[in-house]
């Protein structure tokens, strides 16, 4: 295993071993290793399939049973324990569709003659709006870094960025000189299954990158070999959780009362475009969605545009 794993309680809340036994163990990791070759799926998706079937393997190791033992009763008594423990119903659903995928990767291999999945709906969930930021408080974070400053320098960059081209911050802190092109104004992304996509900056933008690249990264680079647009203060690649605080930190500083994260800037993203009147599938390949309906939660968000349309064309507007 790649991971120590919390001991995973019972039904009866006794706990179990912290580790799935051996057999299961290879079982879930020769899983995890298909669903790379198949479908190229990244590390954060794969390591959340083998955390959630490990932990699934734990809380059946301490039941007396195990993956290839487990019926459709076994899986149903561990999400009764799940609704026990108020878990989120997007977790349980989200776990749901990996034991489906697992369960029917054994049978199409032969190791299994039965699913234990079949006949189990998944939980209603109800899809929450986006949180976002309204153009104002977009303006004051964008203005918070200090400039003067080589890492105050990179983070506007990196906001200006962020805002203009809504890429997920794994895309953004892990973007190569290699995959810039400041004449054309285009970056090219490599998003969920190392699908890429090209994502237009905008002049702002643009000019905030080139500036950045000529001076500020300068200073903060170590290794002029090193390919990462936005190094750290050690002038390595930076992680998602130090650029979570930077971006606290500057909300804080502008007086934003909901504090961003770099996700809320990208919901920001799409809402202010649909607001000024972009087309919902432009948005959908912008933000590297696979399926509109993921797109269309932001209609909801963007309900100034739809009224202002509607008073404006209405003749009872």
């Amino acid at each position: 295993m790649s991971e120590l794993l919390i001991n995973a309680p019972s039904v009866d809340g006794r706990l179990t071993a912290e580790h799935p036994s051996l057999d299961d163990a290879q079982l879930i990791e020769s899983y995890v290793d298909a669903q790379w070759l198949e479908k190229g799926l990244s590390k954060n998706t794969l390591n959340a399939y083998r955390r959630d079937l490990s932990i699934y393997a734990c809380w059946l190791n301490g039941n007396d049973a195990g993956l290839l033992k487990a019926a459709r009763t076994d899986l149903l008594n561990y999400l009764h324990w799940r609704v026990r423990q108020r878990m989120k119903a997007s977790s349980t659903a989200r776990l749901l569709s990996c034991l489906r995928g697992f369960y029917r990767y054994l049978l199409r291999e032969g190791i299994l003659s039965e699913d234990p999945t079949l006949q189990i709906d998944s939980p209603k969930r109800s899809r929450p709006l986006p949180k976002s930021l309204s153009e104002a408080d977009v303006e004051a974070l964008l203005q918070a870094p200090d400039t003067h400053d080589a890492l105050g320098f990179r983070d506007r960059a990196m906001l200006e960025m962020l805002y203009a081209s809504g890429l997920r911050v794994s895309e953004l802190i892990g973007l190569q000189l290699s995959q810039i092109n400041v004449r054309q104004g285009v970056i090219r992304v490599v998003g969920k299954g190392d699908k890429e996509r090209l994502v237009p900056l905008g002049d702002e933008a643009a000019d905030w990158l080139m500036r950045y690249l000529k001076e500020a990264r300068l200073v903060l680079i170590q290794d002029d070999e090193n390919e990462v647009v936005f190094p750290s203060r050690r002038g390595q690649q930076m992680t998602r959780q130090t650029f979570w605080h930077r971006i606290k930190r500057h909300g804080l500083t502008a007086g934003i009362e909901q504090l961003p994260s770099p996700h809320v800037l990208r919901h920001a993203f799409a809402t202010h475009l649909l607001n000024h009147g972009a087309d919902l599938r432009v948005v959908q390949l912008l933000l590297g969605h696979s399926d509109l309906s993921t797109t269309q939660i932001y209609t909801h968000v963007a309900r100034h545009r739809l009224q202002s349309l509607h008073k404006q064309h209405h003749p009872r507007g």
